[in-house]
């Protein structure tokens, strides 16, 4: 890449490197250019024979080097879109998914007449379906919880900056470990675990940049989710759900796990791309 460009010739020239790696090479490099520049894609096109200044063509340069590598776009840009917030990520939390938009759906639906729900998100990360949930349902109380302190301080810095903090408590604790079991137990649990097989090649991906304990499971990825699903019923009311998300090939087993444990009205649930992919249960 020159010294100096349009708008128009850096996208060019960008968009062609970026082919060897991603699908989406231009629209990637029309969002790192006006990510460099303060300013949205349309702006990109108004301005297309504007030309950049030194400091925003160097940052240019170094967020396509790294793109080159295959480093996920959310966390060159520290943002991404979640439901209908903007939430910051950071390489200590995965990705936030359009795959898990599915499973706040039917979490909603789950508790759409119980007045100020307690909700358990386990696993939280950046917090993403947690405080997509608070988001919808201001009476709602919602415990999210994660083992890493890193992705709490994002989750927390997140809550903050949506004015969530105070409902949604962020504790550190693995998967049910520091949660105790009392007469105030939840009308809904959520998670999205680990769930990929330590064998999937789908590691060797752009995935690989993503902390690997978020990702991966023993027992083919199924441990965490049969370790939630074994211990989930305590901490339940009665026809209180649990809503699980998974991989493709998954609903099967978990569904099985769910009905081993005293789960009732369990059913699975296609994304968007037609895979089972969330997972559902009744106390």
């Amino acid at each position: 890449m020159g010294t100096t460009g349009s708008i128009q010739s850096l996208l060019k020239h960008a968009s062609e490197q970026l082919e060897k790696i991603s699908d989406s090479a231009y629209l990637d490099a029309e969002i790192l250019l006006a990510h460099c520049l303060g300013k949205n894609r349309t702006y990109l096109h108004t301005w297309s024979e504007k030309e950049l200044d030194a400091n925003q063509l160097k940052e240019f340069r170094n967020l396509i080097e790294k793109r080159l590598t295959d480093y996920p776009i959310a966390y060159l840009l520290g943002t991404k879109p979640f439901w209908t917030m903007d939430l910051t990520v950071t390489p200590d939390v995965l990705i936030p998914r359009p795959e898990t938009e599915l499973l706040v759906e039917i979490a909603l639906d789950k508790i759409r007449n119980i007045k100020n729900p307690q909700i358990l998100d386990l696993g939280t990360g950046s917090g993403a379906i947690a405080l997509a949930l608070a988001s919808e349902r201001p009476d709602a109380n919602v415990v999210a919880t994660d083992y890493s302190e890193k992705a709490l301080a994002v989750a927390n810095y997140n809550a903050l900056e949506l004015k969530l903090n105070k409902q949604v408590c962020f504790i550190k604790s693995n998967w049910f470990d520091d949660i105790k079991a009392s007469e105030d137990l939840f009308d809904l649990i959520v998670s999205n675990p680990p769930y990929i097989d330590p064998e999937d090649l789908h590691l060797k991906g752009t995935i690989r940049y993503e902390p690997i304990q978020a990702l991966v499971a023993d027992d083919h990825g199924m441990s965490d989710l049969e370790r939630i699903i074994q211990k989930s019923h305590s901490f339940l009311k009665r026809n209180g759900w649990i809503v699980l998300e998974h991989g493709f090939d998954q609903a099967e087993k978990t569904s099985v796990l769910l009905s081993n444990n005293n789960f009732k009205k369990t059913k699975s649930v296609s994304d968007l791309n037609n895979n089972l992919r969330v997972t559902m249960g009744c106390k």
